[in-house]
């Protein structure tokens, strides 16, 4: 089945396929939607976590932003083919917004990377976490977006419990601290704009990607050698060595493994559009939380990894914390449809900040 989106539509609810919605009422075609959207980012992104750290970590290949560009290319190329077959259809967006949104994007790829790269694997997770709190912020202090104290108190739980689970070394060092703060408020920022930008321009979360992946893959194309190369440099020196593995596979099993990874990621890159569409940002951060708790669960049970007390102390807490955020959000969601219902208001909401790349209409 086809997931359909619409682009000026507010964020659904979160509820679970199959069941009633919280308030006793049966879940929407809109809900069932966003709940498979929220699948298909879940499992594919689990998936592409898995592969990828066989790719880098047994094969060896160091080139990560590399292969994100080679990623976000392969998506331009699969949406342009399904364009000419008609399975989905374009709609033009301004150029000088799409180009704002991909070099934010890129620079926020780039700032994540050099953050992995510049930190310990503990600094890192905690720049992760940190931008669930950075994007609520900025929500409320550009965007007019209250959030409820169940919401607060509900996230507060999740990132309490990733945190436990998953920061252990967290060395600061200057250089390292200010990539962090960069790559919190680039990566913050793009995934409000790519809400925003679907309601802005009436576009749907395909059409979006279709404009915006070449200009995306040709920024991170131009960053990603000198990146790579400076980065496996400093593994090499000794400085990241906790980043890239240096022990090779065959270039045959590169190829097939990347090549995989290419597959996976049209569908990562999808429904990460198609997530943050019809929900926002904040849902987005909570999902990818979701993936590392699942990510750590596989690597338990499937490939024998060790799991402390505390790991799993911390898995416990975090789902708590999501299925809290589930039903305060499906709560408030239904208290703000009810609203507007009964008031007429639409759903689009009003922008209070100048963050949203600026647009020429015809």
């Amino acid at each position: 089945a086809k997931l359909h989106d619409r682009g000026g539509s507010r964020g659904a609810a979160f509820v679970f396929p199959g069941r009633r919605a919280f308030g006793g009422k049966s879940a929407s075609p809109m809900e069932i939607g966003t709940v498979g959207a929220l699948a298909l980012s879940v499992s594919s992104s689990v998936s592409i976590v898995i592969v990828n750290k066989y790719l880098i970590s047994t094969l060896g290949f160091p080139y990560v932003t590399c292969l994100t560009a080679t990623h976000m290319a392969v998506t331009a190329v699969a949406l342009r083919v399904a364009a000419r077959v008609k399975l989905l259809e374009p709609k033009g967006i301004e150029k000088r917004a799409l180009a704002k949104f991909a070099a934010l994007n890129g620079v926020s790829v780039a700032f994540l990377n050099l953050s992995l790269g510049f930190n310990s694997v503990g600094f890192y997770q905690m720049t992760k976490l940190a931008i669930i709190p950075c994007t609520v912020s900025v929500q409320q202090a550009f965007y007019g977006k209250s959030f409820s104290n169940e919401i607060k108190a509900s996230l507060a739980t999740l990132l309490l419990g990733v945190a436990v689970a998953t920061v252990t070394d967290a060395r600061v060092n200057f250089l390292g601290a200010t990539v962090s703060l960069l790559a919190v408020a680039t990566t913050c920022v793009s995934q409000i704009w790519t809400n925003t930008m679907q309601k802005e321009h009436g576009v749907n979360s395909t059409q979006l990607l279709y404009a915006a992946s070449p200009y995306m893959a040709a920024i991170l194309c131009a960053i990603a050698l000198p990146l790579d190369v400076g980065l496996t440099s400093a593994s090499s020196s000794g400085s990241a060595k906790h980043v890239f593995s240096r022990d090779g596979g065959s270039a045959g099993a590169i190829v097939f493994v990347a090549s995989l990874t290419c597959v996976i990621a049209v569908l990562v890159n999808f429904s990460t559009f198609l997530v943050i569409g019809k929900c926002d940002a904040v849902t987005y951060q909570v999902l990818g939380h979701l993936k590392t708790v699942l990510v750590l669960a596989f690597g338990f049970f499937a490939l024998g990894d060790p799991m402390s007390f505390k790991n799993v102390l911390g898995i416990g807490v975090a789902l708590i914390g999501m299925v809290a955020y589930g039903a305060a959000e499906t709560a408030e969601k239904r208290r703000a449809s009810s609203t507007d219902a009964s008031s007429g208001v639409g759903g689009a909401e009003s922008l209070k900040g100048s963050l949203l790349p600026t647009t020429t209409k015809g």
